[in-house]
């Protein structure tokens, strides 16, 4: 059995969300990742059982770096306006440091890999971003008992706190708008943005 190569292994996982990205799920093969680190296509058998085995990987260790990213700082008893500025300036730097992170990640969320997630994380619930979604929902709890939001349920409060956030981070990635006009996100845009999110969550 050959030795593992850490400085190989993060260039085969950083290759394959490339690839991910570029050509898609049904684009990538360990054909394709091999010819683009300029391995052996036997070598990323070395760190990994198949293609499946990899995704799932990337998945579980770039989520969990997230959830330490976005969940700095984050103080679920902190008011409303207060603690979801943190959120998104969490997740601003995050995607602007980690710009191929974004779509790889909503490749994962259109596929069939969505519900076998669902499924892992049900069974294995601190495998993946525990902390974060505990202390989210610990935040919007406070909020609600301070009266600050009426009681809504998850995915209408995630739809309106954070949909807006990640389209104008998808706009400033394609470098244009939904009319194929350049787009560039300035903090003007984004603070103006958050402070509407803001109201509109507010009672």
């Amino acid at each position: 059995m050959r030795n593992r190569d850490p400085h190989k292994e993060n260039i085969i996982k950083q290759k394959a969300i490339e690839i991910i990205v570029k050509d898609g799920l049904d684009g990538f093969t360990i054909n394709k990742l091999a010819k683009a680190c300029n391995i052996s296509v036997g070598t990323p058998y070395v760190y990994y059982k198949d293609k499946d085995d990899l995704i799932v990987q990337l998945v579980i260790e770039e989520g969990n770096k997230m959830e330490a990213l976005i969940n700095e700082g984050f103080d679920p008893n902190s008011s409303l306006e207060e603690g979801l500025r943190v959120q998104w300036t969490n997740r601003y730097h995050y995607a602007i440091k980690n710009p191929l992170l974004m779509p790889f990640f909503e490749q994962i969320n259109n596929s069939h890999y969505s519900q076998q997630f669902v499924k892992m994380f049900n069974e294995k619930p601190g495998l993946f971003m525990s902390e974060f979604k505990n202390n989210l929902l610990e935040f919007i709890s406070n909020t609600v008992q301070r009266g600050e939001i009426e009681e809504t349920p998850f995915e209408i409060y995630w739809s309106i706190a954070f949909a807006p956030l990640n389209t104008l981070l998808r706009f400033h990635q394609q470098g244009k708008n939904v009319n194929g006009l350049p787009f560039v996100l300035t903090d003007e845009i984004l603070w103006s943005t958050f402070a509407k999110v803001c109201k509109a969550l507010k009672k």
